[in-house]
């Protein structure tokens, strides 16, 4: 096999401009573009989608859904960004490092959905707690979330960088955010939870915390931070900081959501009071990274054999 050709179905949205960005100095891959100016054109596009060993959809839900209507070679494997196969059962999640054998189920695959921003957040904190044994599945939890503003397409890039954005705004006030079907799923949980997003005036960046109180735990503190510390050990790309640690705290106060900016990390932390009674279990990570380029660039890499994090360091 010559060198694989990729093509990235919506490179000039906002993931789409950042996945080309990581491919395009890379000599192990080959990038197939449509011209800026032909990237509407439904022909060409299916020429390409049939074309690739593999197609990045970076496209809304059921423009995403045409897109996989119009592969007919069987030798094309995708992996779709949008959230329109996240939840379905012949596509695997990509997000490797979330459960034992993930990484060879998307090794194994064709069709890889690539995992939300806020739901890699989420689920790489719950599902160690639920598959472990110290949150009950059961449980009713609360996950809270705020994002940089590259999160929301060009629509709200353009409101941010324009004359008047807001500091800071809570949204999907309806309490029905696309992500909640994916961390339903893959956390291990059997009750929705309530998400509530939010999104800062930074560009890049997020943050999710789960607070939890001790009665919802079959485990002190201690023991929730070993468990991801368990759990995560050996992961290139996440790293566990220790129970109430000090040294990520900016100004020995402040975790800063866009410390990660640029990355493909994941870090998780553990805070408790000093009863012990009352706990928040959070992440940290590029929404941009790890929360949607960066995610499908590493799973590009376990499609294709080659070292999973290369174009990642």
């Amino acid at each position: 096999m010559g060198i694989p050709s990729i093509f990235v179905d919506g490179e000039h949205g906002t993931t789409g401009l950042q996945i080309v960005e990581r491919l395009a100095s890379r000599k192990d891959v080959q990038l197939l573009s449509i011209p800026h100016e032909q990237r509407h054109s439904a022909p060409l596009r299916k020429e390409f989608l049939n074309r690739a060993d593999v197609v990045i959809l970076c496209l809304p839900d059921e423009a995403a859904r045409e897109a996989v209507s119009w592969i007919e070679n069987p030798a094309v494997k995708v992996i779709d960004a949008s959230t329109a196969h996240r939840v379905h059962p012949d596509w695997v999640f990509g997000f490797p490092e979330m459960a034992r054998g993930q990484r060879e189920r998307i090794v194994a695959s064709s069709r890889v959905a690539n995992p939300g921003c806020y739901s890699t957040g989420a689920i790489a904190l719950l599902r160690p707690l639920i598959e472990s044994g110290a949150l009950a599945a059961e449980s009713a939890v609360n996950i809270l979330g705020v994002s940089g503003y590259t999160g929301g397409g060009k629509a709200l890039i353009g409101a941010h960088e324009g004359s008047d954005p807001e500091p800071f705004a809570f949204y999907a006030l309806g309490l029905a955010h696309k992500h909640v079907p994916e961390v339903l799923q893959n956390a291990g949980l059997r009750v929705k939870p309530v998400f509530l997003p939010s999104v800062g005036h930074f560009p890049t960046g997020m943050l999710v915390s789960i607070p939890l109180h001790a009665s919802q735990l079959s485990v002190g503190a201690e023991r929730i931070a070993q468990i991801f510390a368990d759990w995560y050990a050996g992961e290139r790309f996440i790293q566990v900081a220790p129970l109430n640690d000090q040294a990520h705290l900016v100004r020995g106060a402040f975790l800063r959501a866009d410390s990660l900016s640029g990355t493909n990390n994941l870090e998780i932390f553990v805070y408790a009071s000093t009863s012990g009674e009352e706990l928040v279990v959070m992440a940290r990570l590029d929404n941009l990274g790890k929360g949607a380029s960066g995610a499908a660039v590493q799973n590009l890499n376990l499609l294709l054999g080659l070292p999973e994090a290369r174009g990642l360091e």
